[in-house]
Parts: C-alpha cells; structure tokens; sequence
C-alpha cells in the first residue's frame, strides 16, 4: 500500500509540475494585442473615438507616423466633436472582421492647429512620428492632426497589453514538488518497512522436534485451588490493551465531530469604501457635464499666467489680449500705456499660476462656458485673487475676464465640488435678493452717498475696504483740497464687464461685475489750470489742462449675494481698481 501510494504521489506531483509550466510556456497568452490602419485621405484630422480605443481593457498605446509634424491631443468627445466643426475629418472604427477601417467625414480641407486649446485633457506633438500611452474611458475620444493644413499622420496603430499572467502556476509548481517530497517519504518508509520485516521468506523451515513425553511422577505436594480466570495480571493486561486503542478512536472521532471543526475559524473581512460616483442626474434630469476638469483648470491658469507676465514684462497689448478680455484687459492695457510713458508707474499685481485653492465650472456642454477659480498663496501676506474665465466658442481660449483682489479674511460660502459644476444666472435673475444686473449700480450708490442710499441695508459693511478707500467720506475729504479755481465731481456707471453669477450651495450666487467711476475736475475761473495726477498725466499725455480733467477708473467687484428671502446681507469678497481712461474736459 505504501508503494501505492509514493507511485500516486509521483504522478500527481508530475502532472501539477508539468500544468505549472505549461502556463508558463506553451499556454501563455501574448503580451498584447494590436490593430493597424492607413488613411489614404487629404483630411486634416483624424478622430478616434473612446468605444474604439476601449475595444480592449486596460492602457492604450498609439503610434502615430506618416507626416512631418504629428500632433495629438485626448479630451470629451462632445468637445473634439465642437472643435472639428465644420473641418473634414476621418474617423477610424472596427468593421464586422475586428480591423480597423477608416471613414471620410467631408468638410472644409483646413483646420487651425490645435496644439495647446484649453479644450484636451492632455496633448502632445513631435516630428515625423509620435508614441503615447493613455487610458481613457469611453466618452473621451482622440484627434490627431499635423498642422492643419497638410494631411492627418497616415499610419495609426493601437497596442493594447493582454493581462497573461498565470496565478496559478507558482501554486501548481509548488504542489508539486510538496507532492513529490510526500511521494519520495512514501517510499522511503515502504523501503524501510520491507527491510525491518526481513523482506519475503523463499527458503522452506525445518520442521522442530517433537518434545520427548514426560513420565509421570506423583506429586507429593498437594495441588493449589484453581483461581478465577477473571483475575490475575494477564486478564488485566488483556483488557487494558483492548480499551486503550478504542478509547483513543473513539476521542479523535469525537473531537473530529465537534461544533469548531464544522464551523471552521472565523475571519473578519476589511473592504475598502467605494468612491461615490459624481451625480448625472436630479430628479431624473440629466446634468450637463461640468465646463473643465480641475486638472485642466489649473493647466490653463499656468498657461495664462505665464502668458501675462510675459506681457506685463513687455507691456504687450496684443499678447495679453490672448489670455486677456473685458475689464482685465482694460485695466492691463491703461497700465502698459502708463508706465511707456512714465518709468514710475508701477506695475500690476500679477497673475500667479497657482496654487489654485477653488476651482468652480460651470456645468455647460455648449458655449459661452464660464469657470470661477480662486488662487492662495501658502505665504499668508500675498493678496489671494479670484479669476474668472470665459471660453466664447470651442477652437477660442479661456480668457480672464475679472482678475480680482480677495479682501483680507474673505470667506467664499460653499460651493459644489468640480466634478460636479455649477449654474450660470442670467443678469436679471429673481432668485437672489438683488438682480445681478442692478448690482453694481445699487452698491455704487453706496460709495457715493454712504447710509443715505436706498441700498444701503442690503450690504454688509463691516470688512469693505472700498468704502474706506473710495467712499462717501474720501470723497468729501478730496473735495475739501480742491482750491477754488477749480470744482470736483463724482459720478458713475456700470461697466461694460460681463455680468457673471454662479450658483453656492446655500441657493445664493458669486456675482462679478465690473462700475466705472468718473472724476471730473472743471476750470471754474478764467486764467486757472489744474495739474494732472502722475497717472492720469501718464496716459493723458498733458500735465496741464485750463478746461478740466475727466478720469475714469473701472472697478472689477466681487460678490456674494444671498438667495431671495435671506436674512444675509450682501458681502464684498474682493475688488480690483485702476484707472483705465483719462482726457481733457470738455462742455457739453
């Protein structure tokens, strides 16, 4: 039985040993699995949609050759399909036989070059031919290009890696080399047993010789009485050799049989809490997909950070009107007029790049889009700004509107995660306590007659550095250094700024608006002058006028506004201010 055994043992320990190896070798499946195409089209730009590239799980490597500059960008379908427009474009798909056949969307033969839009998650370029490696879900698509004129890279091929690992040969291969250790103890121990029983007895026995019969002789002594044969050492040991293996069966059975043994060991099992997934829907009503990812939004304020330094350093207006528009754009170009003409203006704060502390989109799968992004040092004594973007249409930039200065322990209230977005009110939305349209003009108001104003109760004006450096008192205190040759007036206006109010959670808005207030100093008295300030001299060009100086200084303003039927007052989070305009007065 023993050799029975080691021989069954052999085997199996040959057959595991031998499927373990096999997995390794003549069963293991290829790295990867690959598809090819070549386009035969002029179209500028080929797409390759997300369900193509996800054909296969996990990462996806794309070569790209075929033209001399190649370029390549990753982002949402929805936008790669905005972006191409009206441009012929090749689309590359798998027919019925799994290969993959390209198919000509006619259009316009030219496209721009898309090399760095706002719109790609990630893009790429080199010459003559391109490698990258990516990992996108099905709703994210590729666009290969050149440069938009010659055609799109003609060679295009998809590697995807095929998970070959074989669990379950190391396993195997241990196994059996266990089962060949056991096997090989099976025969030793068979080996040693034959040898201990002296192996088979071939040779026949003598017969032994019969004992001789004894003679009978009377015993003198008179016999003992029979004892019991219940008593007496050997019936004990008889007995107890008998119950000693039964008793010990019968306890490994018993404890074989008990309650731990069925049950088996308890184990505590630890699982890691599933993310929750951003909501798509509210009531049943899809949600559209949120302007920018958080990534992309920090991405494009680098890009317009770098870009406007650049040009503050060079005092280029048309550089800056790349990354620039609106009331930004305004107050930055006054600047760079100022300081040509004067080497003592200073110049503005800049943008900084990051760390980008709030990111808030709009949830918007059109255009206008529109994203909130709020920008803190982690050296407390530098201004934190807030920044708000608009990208007009798909192949257009993102452009900071407002770039404004938050005041001093400002706190922006709640407001949804990027993942999520937010709304976009319109100008005369009834669902907050004041009408963003009617916003600038009710808080200017306020500067201009302080708690007289018919507004004044609806704005917090604790914490409003405005008020103090532009007020009702400041501007009385002006007028009082005005000699009498000449008069000082105030008035205002609401910019021409667009008008941007984007949802919190607590119902109200983050409204930016953008006032112009007018200074506008008259010649009362035949024969007087009136100097010009050092910046309005700037970018009058006059140091002297005798009719009067008319200066325009635009205010970028920050606020929140609660929702209709609030207690909560309306508080200013932060202000930009400049002079943007300066001429000679003249009569009407």
């Amino acid at each position: 039985m023993r050799f029975v055994l080691a021989i069954v043992c052999f085997v199996l320990a040959a057959l595991t040993i031998g499927l373990g190896v096999a997995q390794k070798t003549v069963l293991a499946l290829p790295d990867d699995v690959s598809a090819t195409i070549t386009t035969d089209t002029s179209a500028p730009i080929t797409v390759i949609d997300g369900a193509v590239l996800n054909a296969h799980p996990r990462s996806q490597t794309i070569t790209m050759s075929g033209a001399e500059t190649v370029f390549a960008a990753y982002g949402r379908t929805s936008d790669i399909q905005a972006w191409v427009g009206e441009s012929s474009y090749n689309t590359v798909a798998f027919d019925e036989a799994g290969k993959l056949v390209n198919t000509l969307v006619p259009g316009e033969a030219t496209a721009p070059s898309a090399a760095g839009s706002d719109l790609w998650y990630l893009d790429y370029s080199d010459e003559n031919s391109l490698k990258i490696t990516v990992n996108v879900p099905n709703d994210v698509s590729l666009i290969i290009m050149a440069d938009g004129t010659a055609p799109a890279p003609t060679d295009v091929s998809i590697v995807w890696p095929l998970d070959n690992s074989t669990p379950w040969a190391t396993p195997l291969i241990i196994a059996g080399g266990v089962l060949l250790l056991i096997g090989l103890a099976l025969l030793f121990w068979a080996v040693t047993h034959m040898r201990s029983a002296r192996g088979p007895r071939r040779k026949s026995q003598k017969m032994p010789k019969l004992p001789r019969q004894p003679k009978y002789k009377p015993s003198r002594v008179r016999p003992k009485a029979l004892e019991s044969p219940n008593k007496g050492r050997r019936s004990t040991k008889t007995s107890l050799v008998a119950v000693i293996p039964l008793t010990l069966v019968g306890a490994l059975v018993l404890g074989g049989c008990s309650a731990d043994f069925w049950a088996g060991r308890t184990s505590s099992i630890v699982t890691e809490a599933t993310p929750t997934p951003s909501p798509t829907a509210v009531d049943g009503v899809p949600l559209e997909a949120p302007a920018v990812t958080e990534a992309q939004a920090k991405r494009i304020i680098a890009r317009v950070s770098a870009v406007v330094t650049e040009a503050d350093t060079e005092r280029d207006a048309e550089l800056a009107a790349t990354r620039l528009a609106g009331p930004a754009l305004e107050l930055r170009l006054a600047n760079y007029k100022m300081r040509k003409e004067d080497k003592t203006v200073k110049a503005l704060a800049q943008i900084p790049a990051g760390p980008v502390r709030l990111t808030l989109p709009q949830q918007r799968d059109s255009w206008p889009r529109t994203v909130f992004a709020a920008i803190q040092d982690e050296d407390t004594t530098v201004p934190s700004v807030a920044l708000v973007l608009i990208q007009a249409s798909p192949r257009e930039q993102y452009l900071v509107h407002y770039a404004i200065t938050l005041e001093p322990g400002a706190e922006i209230p709640p407001v949804a995660y990027p993942t999520v977005g937010t709304n976009r009110l319109s100008a005369d939305s009834p669902l907050l306590t004041i009408e963003p349209a009617a916003l600038a003009l009710a808080y200017a108001d306020i500067l201009m007659t302080d708690s007289k104003s018919a507004s004044y109760e609806l704005f917090e004006a604790e914490g409003d550095s405005l008020r103090e450096d532009v007020g009702l008192a400041e501007k009385n205190r002006r007028k009082k250094k005005i000699p009498s040759t000449a008069k000082l007036s105030f008035t205002n206006a609401a910019g021409d700024g667009e008008i941007v109010a984007l949802t919190t959670n607590d119902g109200g808005a983050l409204v930016t608006v953008s006032l112009d207030e007018v200074e506008t100093i008259k010649v009362v008295e035949s024969g007087a002058a009136v100097n010009a300030p050092k910046s309005v001299k700037a970018l009058l060009g006059k140091s002297l006028s005798t009719k009067g100086l008319v200066a325009t200084y635009g205010d970028q303003l920050l606020f929140y506004v609660p929702p209709v039927g609030s207690d909560q007052k309306i508080i200013l989070l932060g202000y930009s201010q400049g002079l943007i305009k300066a001429s000679e007065y003249k009569k009407k």
